[in-house]
């Protein structure tokens, strides 16, 4: 089986195909795709940190300079949203973006979080305790994180119902070719979170409190502030990045425990928050969520022997590079204790993502409340199936039973 991300059978294991890939060369070619695939690690290391490939190019040609044909005018709305968010953005206008977010987003706003999303993370774990067990998915790893982002902006507890349906819709524009539906329902949901946010941004410029967008109203510096644009932006990519990521990652996780009985086994002995942090990080290298990210070449490049021209795009294959045998040893082994693990499921250089510590802390809390002291063992009452949909890669469900 080669490279598919249209068939479930490759989207349920896409590594033996990673492997023939390694084996093809430093980039291949895919025509479904239209795109060159890049599978090793120190390739999609290093192409992450180089300044000729951009997430974007708008910042240095337009569609018709760069050969690409402009995005239809109905969904501008998505496109709006997405590109001024930290994502998406190249420098000087990310480097200025980032800046300023930063200065609200700070370790210690990450730190006053943590006894909040322990508590919600033991909440949700004994409720699902209470109820003998159930879908792992939507009772602890989804309702976490998006309680955690509400929490961290400051959305009203009445509200938090909206967010994770706005997420899921918007998110599915990072799908290859997403369909008219796909962008229909991103569309609408662009529209409807930017409003909201708006809003609430409205109402904390009145009344300031200790969120997030009171920090970003406040934040500024001799260049001056963010727009009410790259505020909304920089609220809805915390939803969505933060969202998607600590979802696939808690039950892609939980999966592969399952399937490594005596790695679950060990990992539920040992008590030590340091060991739960190493373990956190060799399950997102395992089976990374994000399976890919692509990137346009703004100045021709050369990956190995091949020459690749400006307005080509790559796809990096981050679940290719976290399992690349050149290094990590014994890739395909889950390893708990992996204390060699530079993964690149949070991406790297500018664009490394700068939710990964609140990540962290949410898997760790999360993990953590499943394998306390005076929690039974879980057990898997049936093999999921995986979603549709390849780079943001998780499951449908994952049920339970204590």
């Amino acid at each position: 089986m080669g490279f598919d991300p249209w068939d479930a059978a490759f989207v349920a294991d896409p590594y033996p195909a990673y492997r023939e890939l390694r084996e093809q060369g430093r980039a291949v070619w895919c025509e479904a795709t239209g795109q060159w695939l890049v599978p090793h690690y120190a390739d999609v290391s290093a192409l992450l940190r180089d300044r000729r490939l951009g997430r974007t190019y708008l910042h240095r040609f337009s569609h018709e300079e760069f050969g690409r044909t402009p995005p239809p005018a109905e969904h501008e709305a998505f496109h709006v949203l997405n590109g001024n968010g930290l994502l998406d953005l190249e420098d000087p206008a990310h480097a200025r973006v980032r800046r300023l977010v930063a200065k609200a987003f700070t370790p210690r706003t990450v730190e006053r979080l943590v006894p909040a999303v322990q508590r919600l993370a033991g909440e949700l774990v004994g409720r699902l305790l209470a109820d003998g067990g159930g879908d792992l998915l939507t009772a602890v790893a989804e309702p976490l994180p998006v309680a955690v982002i509400a929490e961290l902006l400051g959305v009203p507890e009445a509200d938090r119902g909206l967010l994770r349906p706005w997420s899921a819709d918007i998110c599915g524009m990072f799908e290859l070719r997403p369909d008219e539906q796909t962008a229909g329902r991103a569309v609408r949901a662009s529209v409807e979170f930017s409003a909201y946010l708006r809003e609430l941004i409205a109402e904390r410029r009145a009344r300031p409190g200790e969120d997030l967008i009171s920090g970003l109203i406040a934040a500024h510096d001799e260049e001056g502030r963010l727009s009410e644009q790259e505020m909304i932006s920089t609220c809805v990519l915390l939803l969505n990045a933060g969202h998607e990521a600590t979802v696939n990652t808690t039950a892609n996780g939980w999966w592969a425990l399952f399937r490594n009985p005596g790695e679950l086994a060990a990992l539920r002995a040992r008590h030590d928050p340091e060991k739960l942090s190493t373990a956190v990080d060799e399950l997102m290298r395992y089976d990374t969520p994000l399976q890919m990210f692509e990137r346009w070449v703004l100045d021709d490049i050369r990956i190995g022997d091949t020459d690749i021209p400006r307005g080509a795009e790559v796809a990096l294959l981050f679940g290719s590079a976290n399992r690349d045998p050149a290094r990590f040893g014994e890739p395909d082994s889950l390893d708990l204790v992996r204390a060699d693990n530079p993964h690149l499921s949070f991406g790297a250089g500018i664009h490394y993502c700068l939710g990964a510590p609140l990540a962290r802390r949410e898997l760790e809390a999360s993990f953590g409340a499943l394998l306390a002291d005076g929690v039974p063992p879980l057990r898997l009452v049936e093999e999921p199936q995986w979603r549709d949909g390849y780079v943001i890669r998780g499951l449908r469900e994952l049920l339970v039973q204590f």
